[in-house]
């Protein structure tokens, strides 16, 4: 099959290689244009595939001609929407004879907009997944063509579950979603009105934690926001942000220095294993890493300590996975001839959409 992708990311330049060793014909490549002399991943592919790298597909609401002329001439007869942060305009996404499919990283008609994962983890839901949908001219709205669902963990972060499942699985499924297609058997399934919703994108402004709730809740939204945009409070005067929180099992006593919350039921205790915070129900969660405004990340357990050169500690599985990121880092931040410990991804000319990549 002829099949324009639209999109970028990580994900999307899988989801393209999938569909080339599927045996489909890519005809054209639309992705973001280069920032900062820095190619998105799906733009780098060099194949002999026409690549589109517009930065516009509307002005005022309207369709582009030049541009749908453009991407019309490509002849393609699906359009494949891995991961897409551009408003495409309904004369491109009704054109090709099979229409169009997009990737969600929620069991729609759940968690609809733009930071479905992180809205996921702070409801607390015990099941996510993804879908691949039908695009129609609402938001995450179409029919539904497959989903495939995944256990939730406990402490499961943004990264953590989508490097589980909702990469690797979105990849296959969206592979197989085309395999549907051109079989004439992929099916449209009418989103139900029962259970849909709609979050706002999550924004280092709007993610700052509400204390007046309980642990669990704390919990969920720290590690809903982790590790972007970063659930934030303020602690002697500046705002300091919150990775790494785990559910602690309130029959053991904390033990160690207090920190006083604006806000919170009462002080947090800085021990050993890190900051031990309290919920309005008066259980207990804790928190392993923080960062301060500068961007200094340090283990939560030497906050008052915090004026040294004390540094994150890692265990094996997490320093392999630091040289697995930092590789990552690289194929991202191509106008950094290398990456340090101390390399800050978005003021290297990184946007929020690489973070899940």
């Amino acid at each position: 099959m002829k099949i324009a992708v639209i999109g970028q990311s990580l994900f999307g330049q899988e989801v393209y290689k999938e569909l080339r060793k599927d045996g489909h014909t890519i005809v054209g490549v639309f992705t973001i244009p280069d920032k900062d002399g820095k190619a998105d991943p799906l733009g780098e592919e060099k194949d002999g595939v026409p690549v589109f790298k517009f930065p516009w597909w509307r002005v005022k609401g309207q369709a582009i001609p030049e541009v749908v002329d453009r991407y019309k001439a490509t002849g393609a007869e699906l359009n494949v929407l891995p991961f897409c942060s551009q408003f495409i305009p309904m004369e491109v996404i009704d054109h090709p004879k099979h229409g169009s499919i997009i990737y969600h990283p929620s069991l729609l008609p759940r968690h609809r907009g733009a930071s479905a994962i992180n809205w996921t983890l702070i409801h607390g839901d015990k099941k996510g997944g993804f879908t691949v949908f039908w695009a129609d001219d609402g938001l995450d709205t179409g029919p539904i063509l497959l989903q495939r669902e995944c256990d939730v963990e406990p402490n499961d972060t943004v990264n953590t579950i989508y490097k589980r499942f909702l990469f690797p699985e979105g990849v296959k499924g969206m592979v197989e979603a085309v395999r549907l297609i051109t079989k004439g058997k992929a099916p449209r399934i009418t989103q139900p009105q029962e259970g849909a919703t709609y979050e706002c994108i999550q924004k280092k402004d709007n993610s700052k934690i509400d204390w007046n709730q309980s642990a669990e809740a704390i919990h969920n939204w720290i590690r809903g926001n982790d590790k972007v945009p970063g659930a934030w409070a303020e602690l002697d005067g500046q705002k300091v942000t919150f990775f790494g929180s785990t559910l602690v099992d309130n029959g053991t006593a904390a033990n160690g220095q207090p920190l006083d919350i604006p806000g919170a039921s009462q002080p947090g205790i800085v021990t050993k294993t890190g900051l031990v915070l309290f919920g309005n129900d008066g259980k207990t969660l804790l928190v392993k890493n923080l960062q301060f405004e500068d961007g200094k990340m340090i283990p939560a357990a030497q906050y008052f300590c915090s004026g040294g050169s004390t540094a994150v500690e890692l265990t094996e599985e997490e320093k392999s996975f630091a040289e697995q990121m930092r590789a990552v880092w690289k194929s991202i931040l191509t106008n950094v001839s290398q990456i340090e410990d101390s390399t800050d991804f978005f003021k290297s000319g990184a946007a929020s959409m690489d973070v899940v990549r």
